[in-house]
C-alpha cells in the first residue's frame, strides 16, 4: 500500500482548490459595500434662499431682468403675471422677446417645490436666456 500512496504524491494535481480564493474575494466584497455605504453622500439636499421682501437686494432691482417669483405653494409669477408650471416655457419666451432683457433672476421660497424651479431653470434655457440667478435675502 505505501507504494501506491508514494505514486501518488509524484502526479501532478489537476484540480484547484478554489475556496480560499472565494473567501478572500467575499470578505473583500463585504468591506467595500460597507465602505461604499459610509462614503457615500446622503440624497441630495436642497436648500432654497428665502424671500425677504424688506432687502436691499429688492431696491437694487434692474429693469431689465425678468423677475420670476415662486412661493411656498408652487405659485409662479413672471414679472408679477401669474402662471403655472406648464404655461412658464410660453411666458417665458415672450418675455425674452418683448424687451432686450436677458437676466432672469428667480426669488424663491425655501419651501418651494424644487421640481417647479427646474422647469423655470428649463423655460429660461429654451427661451434663449442664459444668465439666470437666485436672488438671495
Amino acid at each position: 500500500m505505501s507504494l501506491l500512496s508514494a505514486k501518488q504524491d509524484e502526479e501532478v494535481m489537476a484540480e484547484i482548490n478554489i475556496t480560499p480564493f472565494t473567501d478572500v474575494l467575499l470578505v473583500l466584497l463585504i468591506i467595500f459595500m460597507i465602505l461604499a455605504a459610509l462614503v457615500a453622500p446622503p440624497g441630495f439636499e436642497k436648500e432654497l434662499p428665502n424671500k425677504n421682501p424688506n432687502s436691499a437686494n429688492q431696491n437694487q432691482k434692474n429693469k431689465n431682468d425678468i423677475e420670476v417669483d415662486v412661493n411656498n405653494k408652487g405659485n409662479i409669477y413672471v414679472d408679477g403675471v401669474k402662471t403655472d408650471d406648464t404655461g412658464i416655457y410660453r411666458v417665458m419666451y415672450d418675455a425674452s422677446k418683448k424687451k432686450p432683457r436677458h437676466h432672469v433672476a428667480i426669488v424663491a421660497d425655501a419651501k418651494a417645490p424644487y421640481g417647479i424651479i427646474i422647469r423655470i431653470l428649463d423655460a429660461a434655457k429654451l427661451a434663449g436666456l442664459e444668465d439666470v440667478g437666485f436672488v438671495t435675502s
